[in-house]
């Protein structure tokens, strides 16, 4: 009698098992949204177009890149701290999401509580770059030359918020510079911006400078990571300079939102590494001046964290403002 009651529990035990697992679809179930806080063409977005292809055939479901800029990344992050936990929609984020805590007064979403971070995927130095017409071949002349003549220059930046507008305050600080900040709608229109001449200089990425510099409309003069880059070997260091230390990247991260099952994160930090991996996607980022990173979770968030810390720390030691 006993033996035959355990047998039907354990019966009773495995179609209710059963039942869960129906009840939630092998992941992914329907297509994976990566949802991006930058137009096209941004840095984000050409990392983005570059893995699309692979996540869609490593996950065997479309991969589709959905491009939500403006309210520096706010926008954008808030849509996946409010979707559904399952994996499905993901957040690729930037600098701006451990600035955001820093830069705005309040958020529609809590930056550390609120995602589940993937991986790291990569990060990349900015450029200093200069219109063409103004005196210096790098940074260190630049500067002299700007404050023998005092007034009138102007640093251009995709917004305040944002790495380029820090770098541009740290360069002023510690130069004692008193250049007004311009601030655009993203990296393009800054860069015309300083083509123009209504900006001198700006801190933005290889990727949307180097064709100007090729046409010789703008000047690289200086490089924010701690070494000088192999495409652009000739133009020193931000800490070459005259500011010994300095260093800042770019990075771009993925997230998902924090309830999302641990077996789901596994699969996708998974499938984000091995699409790092394949030999045509590093030539296609590394062309561009991306550094490949693909982190575990773990080092993602303690990344995040860092980052905050550290710029926190200049904000109020610089008393630094974002409007």
């Amino acid at each position: 009698m006993h033996s035959s009651m355990s047998r039907s529990a354990t019966l009773a035990l495995g179609a209710f098992l059963a039942a869960i697992a129906q009840a939630q679809p092998a992941f992914p179930s329907r297509p994976v949204s990566l949802v991006l806080p930058s137009a096209p063409g941004d840095p984000t977005d050409l990392i983005a177009r570059v893995l699309q292809p692979k996540m869609t055939e490593r996950l065997g479901q479309p991969f589709l890149v959905e491009n939500r800029p403006g309210g520096s990344a706010v926008i954008a992050s808030n849509a996946v701290a409010k979707a559904q936990p399952d994996g499905h929609t993901l957040l690729l984020a930037l600098s701006a999401h451990s600035i955001n805590p820093i830069a705005l007064k309040e958020l529609p979403y809590d930056t550390f509580r609120d995602f589940a971070p993937v991986t790291l995927l990569a990060r990349f130095a900015l450029i200093v770059g200069a219109n063409a017409a103004v005196r210096g071949s790098n940074l260190r002349e630049f500067l002299d030359a700007a404050k023998a003549q005092p007034g009138g220059v102007n640093f251009a930046s995709p917004g305040a918020g944002t790495l380029s507008f820090l770098v541009g305050e740290e360069i002023n600080r510690r130069e004692g510079l008193n250049a007004v900040h311009l601030a655009f709608k993203g990296g393009a229109p800054a860069i015309q911006a300083m083509i123009a001449g209504d900006a001198q200089y700006g801190a933005l990425p290889l990727n949307l400078m180097g064709a100007h510099f090729a046409s010789g409309r703008l000047k690289p003069l200086a490089i924010t990571s701690a070494k000088r880059a192999p495409q652009l070997p000739g133009v020193p260091t931000v800490a070459e300079s005259g500011f010994p230390g300095f260093e800042a990247y770019n990075w771009i991260g993925v997230f998902a939102p924090a309830a999302t099952p641990q077996a789901v994160l596994g699969r996708l930090h998974g499938e984000f590494i091995a699409a790092l991996a394949e030999a045509d996607v590093r030539q296609k980022l590394g062309a561009v001046g991306f550094e490949i990173v693909g982190s575990t979770p773990q080092e993602l968030g303690r990344f995040v964290r860092g980052e905050f810390e550290h710029w926190d720390r200049f904000v109020r030691e610089f008393k630094i403002k974002f409007d």
